[in-house]
């Protein structure tokens, strides 16, 4: 224990992998874990991406048949763009985590980090026609930000891969209709609050359009000023979500810190 304390970078690290993919594969099995501690899982299935920094475009992604709490460092499994392997790898990968994200991480600058997620109420809004309602506190923050994909069945095909960039134009979270949710951000902090915040209007859809009445939709100037002042667009990347991650890595830590092998 005391030597996985140590260090985040040095006290585990195989000689094979140099110190920046250690310190993302650590960052990244942190993501795993706060995912399974927010109940974001589905057993074996649902993936979080991280690009390696450089000119392959590889990157890590969660060794197939493991559940999120028993992801760690050191079994993510380093992919190529074409879905092959880099390296030696106990595990499989899930083609359909890979076409998803391979097809993201080629094509979008900025998408450093790629989350998804099977939430029920993430699905539940997908399933509406209208998607999600600019009716609450959190949608306001995000409402300019979202692009809707439509479902073609299981992401199994490699030809779907460019529909689903063109859907997202430039738009960091995505509905994918009557499927689930999608982020990318430049860290792993911005990429989570995004999906944090679009998780937590759809929660409040789903309960708010399951009472009588109708919505009360937020105005133009208030979506506006919640935008802008939630901050989770722009320029200012290694600021966004940081103090949230945080507060939730201490939660895993406190619990397991087990990931960091």
């Amino acid at each position: 224990m005391n030597a996985v304390m140590k260090s985040d970078t040095d006290a585990v690290r195989p000689h094979h992998i140099d110190e920046a993919e250690w310190a993302l594969r650590i960052k990244l099995a942190q993501c795993y874990r706060i995912f399974d501690h927010m109940g974001w899982t589905m057993i074996i299935f649902n993936h979080i991406t991280a690009r390696i920094p450089g000119p392959e475009h590889h990157f890590l992604i969660n060794p197939f048949g493991l559940r999120y709490d028993e992801v760690t460092a050191s079994n993510l499994v380093k992919i190529d763009i074409d879905g092959n392997p880099v390296g030696e790898s106990n595990y499989a990968v899930n083609p359909a985590g890979f076409i998803i994200h391979s097809a993201i991480h080629a094509h979008v600058p900025q998408a450093q980090w790629i989350m998804h997620t099977h939430t029920p109420q993430g699905i539940a809004v997908s399933c509406k026609a209208h998607g999600l309602s600019n009716s609450n506190f959190y949608s306001a923050m995000i409402w300019d930000h979202i692009a809707y994909h439509d479902f073609e069945g299981l992401t199994v095909r490699d030809d779907e891969q460019d529909r689903l960039v063109a859907s997202m134009g430039t738009k960091p979270l995505v509905i994918l209709r009557n499927h689930g949710l999608l982020s990318h951000g430049r860290t792993a902090e911005e990429c989570f609050q995004r999906l944090y915040i679009l998780q937590l209007a759809c929660e409040t859809q789903v309960i708010s359009e399951s009472m009588a009445g109708p919505d009360l939709k937020v105005s133009v100037e208030a979506t506006e000023n919640s935008t802008r002042d939630a901050r989770l667009f722009g320029d200012n990347a290694n600021t966004v979500g940081v103090d949230t991650f945080n507060a939730l890595v201490r939660c895993i830590d406190a619990a397991d810190p087990s990931y960091r092998h």
